[in-house]
Protein backbone atom coordinates (compact mmCIF):
# COMPACT_ATOMS: atom_id res chain seq x y z
CA UNK A 1 0.00 0.00 0.00
CA UNK A 2 1.13 3.57 -0.88
CA UNK A 3 0.27 6.79 0.99
CA UNK A 4 -0.80 9.60 -1.16
CA UNK A 5 -1.32 12.66 1.66
CA UNK A 6 -2.68 15.29 -0.74
CA UNK A 7 -3.34 19.17 -0.33
CA UNK A 8 -6.87 20.32 -1.49
CA UNK A 9 -8.70 23.59 -2.72
CA UNK A 10 -8.98 24.43 1.12
CA UNK A 11 -5.58 24.48 2.17
CA UNK A 12 -5.27 28.40 1.56
CA UNK A 13 -8.05 29.35 3.68
CA UNK A 14 -5.08 27.92 6.51
CA UNK A 15 -3.25 31.42 5.09
CA UNK A 16 -1.13 32.57 6.33
CA UNK A 17 0.36 29.51 7.79
CA UNK A 18 0.42 27.56 4.57
CA UNK A 19 1.96 30.36 2.25
CA UNK A 20 5.42 28.73 2.44
CA UNK A 21 4.79 25.08 3.81
CA UNK A 22 3.20 21.66 2.98
CA UNK A 23 0.09 21.73 5.13
CA UNK A 24 1.61 18.26 5.86
CA UNK A 25 4.28 20.15 7.68
CA UNK A 26 2.43 22.34 10.18
CA UNK A 27 3.52 21.42 14.04
CA UNK A 28 0.85 21.01 16.33
CA UNK A 29 1.07 19.21 19.54
CA UNK A 30 4.70 18.90 19.22
CA UNK A 31 4.19 16.48 15.70
CA UNK A 32 3.95 16.92 12.26
CA UNK A 33 1.20 15.46 10.12
CA UNK A 34 4.37 14.04 7.86
CA UNK A 35 6.18 12.36 11.58
CA UNK A 36 2.67 10.35 12.56
CA UNK A 37 2.32 8.74 8.53
CA UNK A 38 6.27 7.82 8.69
CA UNK A 39 5.18 6.06 11.73
CA UNK A 40 3.20 3.57 9.83
CA UNK A 41 5.99 2.14 7.69
CA UNK A 42 4.66 2.88 4.22
CA UNK A 43 5.60 4.68 0.88
CA UNK A 44 4.63 8.00 0.93
CA UNK A 45 3.83 10.32 -1.99
CA UNK A 46 3.28 14.22 -1.57
CA UNK A 47 0.83 16.71 -3.48
CA UNK A 48 1.70 20.12 -2.98
CA UNK A 49 1.06 23.21 -4.39
CA UNK A 50 2.99 24.31 -7.62
CA UNK A 51 4.85 26.67 -5.82
CA UNK A 52 6.21 24.31 -3.25
CA UNK A 53 6.91 21.04 -5.58
CA UNK A 54 10.66 22.19 -5.29
CA UNK A 55 10.67 22.50 -1.58
CA UNK A 56 8.99 18.95 -0.82
CA UNK A 57 11.74 17.50 -3.19
CA UNK A 58 14.35 19.05 -1.53
CA UNK A 59 13.30 19.66 2.37
CA UNK A 60 10.89 16.12 2.47
CA UNK A 61 13.39 13.47 0.38
CA UNK A 62 11.20 10.84 2.27
CA UNK A 63 8.54 11.52 -0.06
CA UNK A 64 7.96 10.61 -3.38
CA UNK A 65 6.01 12.85 -6.31
CA UNK A 66 4.84 10.75 -8.10
CA UNK A 67 2.11 8.21 -7.63
CA UNK A 68 3.16 4.97 -9.57
CA UNK A 69 0.48 2.30 -10.83
CA UNK A 70 0.40 -0.77 -9.20
CA UNK A 71 -1.46 -3.52 -7.48
CA UNK A 72 -1.81 -1.91 -3.82
CA UNK A 73 -4.03 0.08 -2.81
CA UNK A 74 -3.72 3.63 -2.25
CA UNK A 75 -4.60 5.26 1.31
CA UNK A 76 -5.18 9.54 0.10
CA UNK A 77 -4.72 11.12 3.44
CA UNK A 78 -5.67 15.20 3.84
CA UNK A 79 -2.70 17.00 4.52
CA UNK A 80 -4.88 19.11 6.41
CA UNK A 81 -5.46 16.20 8.58
CA UNK A 82 -4.68 17.17 12.93
CA UNK A 83 -1.37 15.58 13.81
CA UNK A 84 -2.90 13.67 17.05
CA UNK A 85 -2.34 10.33 18.32
CA UNK A 86 -5.98 9.72 18.07
CA UNK A 87 -5.82 10.38 14.36
CA UNK A 88 -2.85 8.13 14.11
CA UNK A 89 -4.68 5.22 16.06
CA UNK A 90 -7.54 5.63 13.37
CA UNK A 91 -5.08 4.80 10.42
CA UNK A 92 -3.51 2.28 11.93
CA UNK A 93 -7.10 0.59 12.68
CA UNK A 94 -7.95 1.31 8.91
CA UNK A 95 -5.05 0.07 6.93
CA UNK A 96 -5.30 -3.34 9.32
CA UNK A 97 -8.52 -3.65 7.78
CA UNK A 98 -7.99 -3.16 4.78
CA UNK A 99 -11.29 -1.67 3.46
CA UNK A 100 -12.51 0.39 0.49
CA UNK A 101 -14.11 3.67 1.81
CA UNK A 102 -13.84 7.30 3.07
CA UNK A 103 -13.98 9.12 6.15
CA UNK A 104 -15.37 12.99 5.99
CA UNK A 105 -15.06 16.02 8.20
CA UNK A 106 -17.92 18.58 7.89
CA UNK A 107 -18.41 17.29 4.93
CA UNK A 108 -14.62 17.61 3.19
CA UNK A 109 -12.60 14.64 2.73
CA UNK A 110 -10.07 13.54 5.13
CA UNK A 111 -9.25 9.99 3.64
CA UNK A 112 -10.10 7.64 1.15
CA UNK A 113 -9.01 3.92 0.64
CA UNK A 114 -9.11 2.76 -2.69
CA UNK A 115 -8.32 0.39 -5.13
CA UNK A 116 -5.51 0.69 -7.33
CA UNK A 117 -6.20 2.02 -10.54
CA UNK A 118 -3.53 2.38 -13.67
CA UNK A 119 -5.10 5.74 -14.72
CA UNK A 120 -3.93 7.60 -11.50
CA UNK A 121 -0.26 6.69 -12.89
CA UNK A 122 -0.82 8.26 -16.09
CA UNK A 123 0.48 11.77 -14.99
CA UNK A 124 2.13 13.23 -11.93
CA UNK A 125 -0.45 14.06 -9.27
CA UNK A 126 -1.33 17.67 -8.64
CA UNK A 127 -3.48 19.90 -6.12
CA UNK A 128 -5.61 20.93 -9.33
CA UNK A 129 -5.76 17.02 -10.87
CA UNK A 130 -6.66 15.71 -7.35
CA UNK A 131 -10.78 16.14 -7.82
CA UNK A 132 -10.64 14.81 -11.44
CA UNK A 133 -8.48 11.51 -9.79
CA UNK A 134 -10.99 11.34 -7.13
CA UNK A 135 -13.76 11.09 -9.66
CA UNK A 136 -11.71 8.30 -11.60
CA UNK A 137 -11.53 6.64 -8.90
CA UNK A 138 -15.02 6.40 -7.60
CA UNK A 139 -14.23 8.21 -4.09
CA UNK A 140 -17.44 9.38 -4.33
CA UNK A 141 -19.11 6.40 -4.81
CA UNK A 142 -17.18 4.72 -1.73
CA UNK A 143 -18.90 3.93 0.91
CA UNK A 144 -17.93 5.82 4.37
CA UNK A 145 -15.67 4.13 7.09
CA UNK A 146 -17.06 3.85 10.53
CA UNK A 147 -14.26 6.43 11.89
CA UNK A 148 -13.95 9.86 12.99
CA UNK A 149 -11.05 11.99 11.78
CA UNK A 150 -10.52 15.62 12.57
CA UNK A 151 -9.12 18.55 10.06
CA UNK A 152 -7.98 22.08 10.23
CA UNK A 153 -10.47 24.14 9.36
CA UNK A 154 -8.65 27.66 10.01
CA UNK A 155 -5.30 28.72 11.39
CA UNK A 156 -6.60 29.18 14.74
CA UNK A 157 -7.63 25.28 15.32
CA UNK A 158 -3.57 24.80 15.38
CA UNK A 159 -4.28 26.44 18.70
CA UNK A 160 -7.22 24.69 19.75
CA UNK A 161 -5.80 21.25 18.46
CA UNK A 162 -2.42 21.64 20.28
CA UNK A 163 -3.85 22.27 23.81
CA UNK A 164 -6.24 18.97 22.68
CA UNK A 165 -3.78 16.73 21.75
CA UNK A 166 -0.87 17.67 23.04
CA UNK A 167 -0.73 15.49 26.35
CA UNK A 168 -1.64 12.61 24.28
CA UNK A 169 1.37 12.91 21.66
CA UNK A 170 3.86 13.43 24.45
CA UNK A 171 3.23 10.03 26.03
CA UNK A 172 3.39 8.69 22.63
CA UNK A 173 7.24 10.10 22.21
CA UNK A 174 7.62 8.78 25.77
CA UNK A 175 6.56 5.25 24.52
CA UNK A 176 9.11 5.23 21.77
CA UNK A 177 11.59 7.36 22.67
CA UNK A 178 14.83 7.28 24.57
CA UNK A 179 14.77 9.89 27.44
CA UNK A 180 16.34 9.97 30.57
CA UNK A 181 13.96 11.33 33.71
CA UNK A 182 15.77 13.69 35.59
CA UNK A 183 12.93 15.19 38.09
CA UNK A 184 9.18 13.23 38.40
CA UNK A 185 7.85 14.10 34.87
CA UNK A 186 10.50 15.72 33.47
CA UNK A 187 12.52 14.00 30.54
CA UNK A 188 15.05 14.84 28.18
CA UNK A 189 16.72 13.86 25.63
CA UNK A 190 21.12 13.42 25.12
CA UNK A 191 23.22 16.92 26.23
CA UNK A 192 19.91 18.29 27.42
CA UNK A 193 19.91 20.47 30.35
CA UNK A 194 17.54 22.20 33.16
CA UNK A 195 19.23 25.16 34.53
CA UNK A 196 19.96 25.81 37.83
CA UNK A 197 16.58 26.51 40.33
CA UNK A 198 14.33 25.95 37.61
CA UNK A 199 10.90 25.06 38.70
CA UNK A 200 8.89 22.42 37.10
CA UNK A 201 4.95 21.37 37.45
CA UNK A 202 4.13 18.23 35.65
CA UNK A 203 0.74 17.37 37.48
CA UNK A 204 -1.40 17.81 34.12
CA UNK A 205 1.17 16.32 32.08
CA UNK A 206 5.18 15.67 31.44
CA UNK A 207 7.53 17.85 29.95
CA UNK A 208 10.34 16.72 27.25
CA UNK A 209 13.01 18.49 26.34
CA UNK A 210 14.67 17.11 23.16
CA UNK A 211 18.42 16.77 22.82
CA UNK A 212 20.56 19.88 22.96
CA UNK A 213 18.01 22.12 24.49
CA UNK A 214 18.89 24.21 27.08
CA UNK A 215 17.19 26.38 29.59
CA UNK A 216 18.65 29.37 31.57
CA UNK A 217 18.50 30.20 35.52
CA UNK A 218 15.02 30.39 37.22
CA UNK A 219 12.81 29.24 34.21
CA UNK A 220 9.34 27.53 34.87
CA UNK A 221 8.35 24.94 32.98
CA UNK A 222 3.93 23.79 33.44
CA UNK A 223 3.52 20.37 31.74
CA UNK A 224 2.13 19.37 28.74
CA UNK A 225 5.27 21.15 27.27
CA UNK A 226 7.39 20.29 24.26
CA UNK A 227 10.83 21.74 23.85
CA UNK A 228 12.23 21.13 20.47
CA UNK A 229 15.79 19.97 19.57
CA UNK A 230 18.45 22.83 20.22
CA UNK A 231 15.73 25.49 21.68
CA UNK A 232 17.16 27.77 24.07
CA UNK A 233 14.99 29.03 27.23
CA UNK A 234 16.92 31.87 28.49
CA UNK A 235 16.64 32.95 32.03
CA UNK A 236 13.25 33.25 33.83
CA UNK A 237 11.31 32.04 30.99
CA UNK A 238 7.85 30.54 31.90
CA UNK A 239 6.59 28.15 29.38
CA UNK A 240 3.05 26.30 30.18
CA UNK A 241 -0.14 25.25 29.81
CA UNK A 242 0.84 23.38 26.64
CA UNK A 243 2.79 24.71 24.68
CA UNK A 244 5.06 22.98 21.75
CA UNK A 245 8.03 24.75 20.49
CA UNK A 246 10.16 24.01 17.15
CA UNK A 247 13.71 23.49 17.17
CA UNK A 248 16.43 26.04 16.97
CA UNK A 249 14.28 28.20 18.59
CA UNK A 250 15.23 31.15 21.53
CA UNK A 251 12.46 31.81 24.07
CA UNK A 252 11.96 34.15 26.71
CA UNK A 253 9.32 35.67 28.91
CA UNK A 254 5.83 34.56 28.99
CA UNK A 255 4.79 31.46 26.47
CA UNK A 256 1.60 30.21 27.26
CA UNK A 257 -0.70 27.40 25.36
CA UNK A 258 1.07 28.35 21.86
CA UNK A 259 2.86 26.83 18.64
CA UNK A 260 6.63 28.04 17.58
CA UNK A 261 7.70 26.49 14.61
CA UNK A 262 11.60 26.18 14.22
CA UNK A 263 14.12 29.00 13.71
CA UNK A 264 12.06 30.94 15.66
CA UNK A 265 13.11 33.94 18.46
CA UNK A 266 10.71 34.92 21.03
CA UNK A 267 14.03 36.07 23.27
CA UNK A 268 12.67 38.99 25.13
CA UNK A 269 10.49 39.93 28.08
CA UNK A 270 7.19 40.06 26.65
CA UNK A 271 3.34 37.49 26.92
CA UNK A 272 3.03 34.93 24.07
CA UNK A 273 -0.50 33.09 24.76
CA UNK A 274 -2.92 30.77 22.41
CA UNK A 275 -1.37 31.75 19.77
CA UNK A 276 1.14 30.53 16.72
CA UNK A 277 4.51 31.56 15.25
CA UNK A 278 5.52 30.08 11.73
CA UNK A 279 9.56 30.14 11.03
CA UNK A 280 12.24 32.77 11.21
CA UNK A 281 9.96 34.81 12.60
CA UNK A 282 11.62 37.44 15.33
CA UNK A 283 9.80 39.21 18.24
CA UNK A 284 11.07 42.20 19.13
CA UNK A 285 11.69 42.97 23.08
CA UNK A 286 8.31 43.57 24.77
CA UNK A 287 6.23 42.27 22.26
CA UNK A 288 3.05 41.08 23.98
CA UNK A 289 -0.29 40.06 22.64
CA UNK A 290 -3.52 39.69 24.27
CA UNK A 291 -5.55 36.46 23.94
CA UNK A 292 -8.89 37.60 25.83
CA UNK A 293 -11.57 40.09 25.24
CA UNK A 294 -12.28 42.44 27.80
CA UNK A 295 -15.84 41.47 27.74
CA UNK A 296 -14.54 37.53 28.82
CA UNK A 297 -16.38 36.54 25.78
CA UNK A 298 -15.70 33.91 23.12
CA UNK A 299 -13.51 35.37 20.36
CA UNK A 300 -15.01 35.72 16.60
CA UNK A 301 -11.78 36.46 13.96
CA UNK A 302 -11.83 38.22 10.76
CA UNK A 303 -10.64 35.58 8.37
CA UNK A 304 -10.17 36.03 4.55
CA UNK A 305 -13.06 38.80 4.64
CA UNK A 306 -15.10 36.21 6.48
CA UNK A 307 -16.25 36.68 10.27
CA UNK A 308 -15.92 33.37 11.87
CA UNK A 309 -16.99 32.38 15.18
CA UNK A 310 -13.92 29.73 16.98
CA UNK A 311 -16.13 29.13 19.89
CA UNK A 312 -12.87 29.93 22.27
CA UNK A 313 -12.29 32.24 25.01
CA UNK A 314 -8.98 32.75 24.53
CA UNK A 315 -7.11 33.43 20.97
CA UNK A 316 -4.00 35.08 20.49
CA UNK A 317 -2.24 35.70 17.10
CA UNK A 318 -1.25 33.90 14.02
CA UNK A 319 2.10 35.17 12.66
CA UNK A 320 3.17 33.97 9.01
CA UNK A 321 6.80 32.83 8.17
CA UNK A 322 9.88 35.47 8.20
CA UNK A 323 7.38 38.53 10.44
CA UNK A 324 9.02 40.43 12.62
CA UNK A 325 7.93 43.16 15.16
CA UNK A 326 9.49 45.80 17.00
CA UNK A 327 10.09 46.74 20.67
CA UNK A 328 7.00 47.49 22.51
CA UNK A 329 4.83 45.88 19.25
CA UNK A 330 1.01 44.85 21.39
CA UNK A 331 -1.11 42.83 19.09
CA UNK A 332 -4.53 42.54 19.91
CA UNK A 333 -6.75 39.29 20.56
CA UNK A 334 -7.41 37.03 17.44
CA UNK A 335 -4.99 39.06 15.09
CA UNK A 336 -3.39 37.46 11.80
CA UNK A 337 -0.17 38.95 10.46
CA UNK A 338 1.03 37.89 7.09
CA UNK A 339 4.48 36.79 6.41
CA UNK A 340 7.22 38.77 5.72
CA UNK A 341 5.66 41.88 7.55
CA UNK A 342 6.96 44.33 9.86
CA UNK A 343 5.30 45.13 12.84
CA UNK A 344 5.23 48.58 14.88
CA UNK A 345 3.32 49.96 17.66
CA UNK A 346 -0.03 48.75 18.30
CA UNK A 347 -1.77 45.88 15.66
CA UNK A 348 -5.36 46.58 16.21
CA UNK A 349 -6.41 44.88 12.65
CA UNK A 350 -5.24 41.73 10.61
CA UNK A 351 -1.46 42.72 9.02
CA UNK A 352 -1.24 41.80 5.38
CA UNK A 353 1.95 40.29 4.05
CA UNK A 354 4.71 42.08 2.85
CA UNK A 355 4.34 45.02 4.63
CA UNK A 356 5.80 47.90 7.01
CA UNK A 357 2.81 47.98 9.54
CA UNK A 358 2.97 51.21 11.25
CA UNK A 359 -0.51 52.30 11.99
CA UNK A 360 -0.50 54.18 14.71
CA UNK A 361 1.57 56.48 13.29
CA UNK A 362 -0.71 56.54 9.94
CA UNK A 363 1.60 54.28 7.89
CA UNK A 364 1.12 50.89 6.06
CA UNK A 365 4.29 50.92 3.39
CA UNK A 366 4.17 47.80 0.79
CA UNK A 367 7.90 45.49 1.09
CA UNK A 368 9.30 44.46 -1.95
CA UNK A 369 10.67 40.85 -2.24
CA UNK A 370 13.91 42.26 -2.36
CA UNK A 371 14.11 43.61 0.87
CA UNK A 372 12.95 39.54 2.27
CA UNK A 373 15.69 37.98 -0.08
CA UNK A 374 18.46 40.17 1.50
CA UNK A 375 16.90 39.69 5.40
CA UNK A 376 16.66 36.11 4.51
CA UNK A 377 19.94 35.66 3.46
CA UNK A 378 21.45 37.63 7.03
CA UNK A 379 19.27 35.41 9.11
CA UNK A 380 20.15 31.89 7.42
CA UNK A 381 23.77 32.81 7.68
CA UNK A 382 23.42 33.24 11.28
CA UNK A 383 21.90 30.01 12.04
CA UNK A 384 24.22 28.65 9.38
CA UNK A 385 21.85 27.25 6.89
CA UNK A 386 22.44 27.67 3.17
CA UNK A 387 19.80 29.90 1.26
CA UNK A 388 19.01 28.51 -1.83
CA UNK A 389 17.62 29.47 -5.13
CA UNK A 390 14.62 27.49 -3.89
CA UNK A 391 14.34 29.59 -0.96
CA UNK A 392 14.64 33.26 -2.94
CA UNK A 393 12.21 31.39 -5.36
CA UNK A 394 9.42 30.61 -2.33
CA UNK A 395 9.91 34.61 -1.06
CA UNK A 396 9.02 35.88 -4.72
CA UNK A 397 6.02 32.89 -5.18
CA UNK A 398 4.67 34.09 -1.72
CA UNK A 399 4.66 38.22 -2.87
CA UNK A 400 2.78 37.37 -5.42
CA UNK A 401 0.21 34.36 -4.12
CA UNK A 402 -0.52 37.67 -1.50
CA UNK A 403 -0.88 40.29 -3.30
CA UNK A 404 -4.67 40.48 -3.72
CA UNK A 405 -4.59 40.23 0.29
CA UNK A 406 -2.66 43.45 0.21
CA UNK A 407 -5.05 45.05 -1.93
CA UNK A 408 -8.38 44.03 -0.10
CA UNK A 409 -6.34 45.22 3.20
CA UNK A 410 -8.34 48.38 3.78
CA UNK A 411 -5.13 50.53 4.66
CA UNK A 412 -3.82 52.30 1.55
CA UNK A 413 0.00 51.37 0.78
CA UNK A 414 2.25 54.06 0.42
CA UNK A 415 4.52 51.95 -2.56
Amino acid sequence: MTIVVFEDEHVPRLYPVTFGRPAYAISCGSFRLLDWLKQLGKPITGVVRSHLAQIQVLDYPELSGVVAASSEKLLFVNARLVPSRTNFEVLRKILKADREGIVSHDGELAIALVSPNNAVGEKPLTVNRMPDAFKRLGVEQLAPLDHELSLLQYPHDIVRYNMQVLLENLEYRLSIGSYKEIADGVYVGENARLGQYAVTDTTKGPVILESEAVTGPFCYLNGPAYIGHGAKLIEHAAVKDAVSIGHTTKIGGEVEASVIEPYTNKQHHGFLGHSYLGSWINLGAGTCNSDLKNTYGTVNVDHQGEKVATGMQFVGCIIGDYSKSAINTSIFTGKSIGVCSMLYGFVTTNVPSYVNYARLFGQVTELPPEVMIATQQRMFRRRKVEQRPCDVQLLHDMYELSRDERQLAGDPLSL
